[in-house]
């Protein structure tokens, strides 16, 4: 008997460790599509600060990986773009060459894209016929493959709105289109720390598992406030710190009616509640750490904590600096690398609270 409860333990402890690997692999397949994702990201902000996101006018999913590979081609591609108002109003001037230069932003972004689809759904279907992945993992990881795909139509129902009647994208489906991106990244990121060991420290205070939640709903709406700021290039104006148009409280910021308009289309308004919500999100990660600090210093969840704060008072001096030196492409590129990376440690603080998905084999104790 005790011979047979040996084996038992040993082919327990062999799919434990089998699990183990699959969720290592799956971890490594998951960081690399995080990473992916972070460059689409950026190259997504390059696209806006050097005005190319209008540079391709049509939306061809497969046949669009190939660019223009003659002089002919990039004369067809360009005489579409001649069509639009961002052409006719601003860039009437522009040249074959210089459109050339816009146009790659904007392919490099989509290309992208594509690869991200590829890079998630070619391993998914892998690890999903080789039964590497957990029941529980099935349909989630499906979901964020049908949530890239949506993206993609996000991503165009936001260019056509600049190919008509604008000489730019409607402000509010750039916002929509970063927001999706960066619930694919949360998703992606929640899934890939539940995969991960955990400390076995207990939180410091009943409420550090809200005030975690809290901290990276905060962080997404300040995203989504710089989308806003990104989209009526409210940057490039009142780049002055700490006083905003020479006062901390500027005035005229209800001036459009309806009153609540201005939240979304006045740029005075959104950079000043974009720094609002800077101000917010500091000072929360403040209190948090200190609280966690006095509670329970020598935990993971406190030193996550000291974490949490020093990014976004990094992310905050690099906001700050963007805005003092109006908004040049590098310094932008940094400030929105560095909202993605206090987003991405927040959403893994706030599951670092939930403990590493059970096994789905244990070994059950005995006297």
């Amino acid at each position: 008997m005790a011979v047979a409860d040996l084996t038992t333990e040993q082919e327990i402890l062999r799919q434990v460790r089998k699990q183990d690997d699959n969720r290592k692999a799956i971890r490594i397949w998951l960081g690399i599509v995080l990473l992916a994702l972070f460059c689409l990201v950026i190259v997504g902000g390059a696209t806006r600060l050097t005005n190319s996101g209008l540079s391709i006018t049509e939306w061809k999913p497969i046949h669009g990986v190939i660019p223009p590979l003659n002089a002919t081609e990039w004369e067809e591609e360009f005489k579409l773009y001649q069509r639009i108002p961002e052409f006719q109003q601003i860039n009437s001037d522009m040249t074959v060459d210089e459109f050339k230069g816009i146009f790659w932003w904007e392919w490099a972004h989509r290309l992208i894209a594509r690869g991200i689809g590829v890079i998630f759904a070619l391993p998914l279907l892998y690890f999903w016929a080789t039964g590497r992945i957990e029941r529980r993992l099935r349909w989630p990881l499906v979901g964020i493959l049908a949530l890239g795909g949506f993206q993609g139509a996000i991503g165009w129902w936001m260019v056509s709105s600049g190919l008509t009647a604008r000489t730019d994208v409607s402000q509010y489906r750039l916002a929509t289109h970063l927001i999706t991106a960066c619930l694919i990244f949360a998703s992606c990121m929640w899934i890939m720390r539940a995969l991960s060991p955990h400390s076995e420290d207990t939180a410091p205070t009943k409420s550090a598992r809200v005030w975690a939640c809290v901290i990276a709903a905060l962080t997404l709406f300040q995203i989504y406030l710089g989308a806003l700021v990104a989209g009526l290039d409210a940057g490039f104006t009142y780049n002055t710190w700490p006083l905003m148009d020479g006062a901390i409280v500027p005035s005229d910021l209800l001036i459009q009616q309806p009153a609540w308009i201005n939240f979304f289309e006045n740029p005075k308004t959104v950079q000043f509640i974009h720094r609002v919500g800077a101000y917010t999100l500091f000072a929360v990660t403040l209190i948090n750490m200190i609280m966690l600090l006095r509670a329970a210093p020598a935990t993971t969840h406190a030193r996550r904590a000291v974490v949490m704060f020093a990014l976004v008072t990094i992310q905050a001096s690099i906001g700050i600096a963007t805005l003092l030196l109006e908004v040049p492409l590098h310094w932008g590129l940094l400030h929105q690398g560095g909202a993605l990376v206090v987003f991405g440690f927040a959403i893994a603080n706030w599951r670092g609270f939930y403990g590493e998905y059970p096994h789905a084999t244990v070994i059950s104790e005995r006297d």
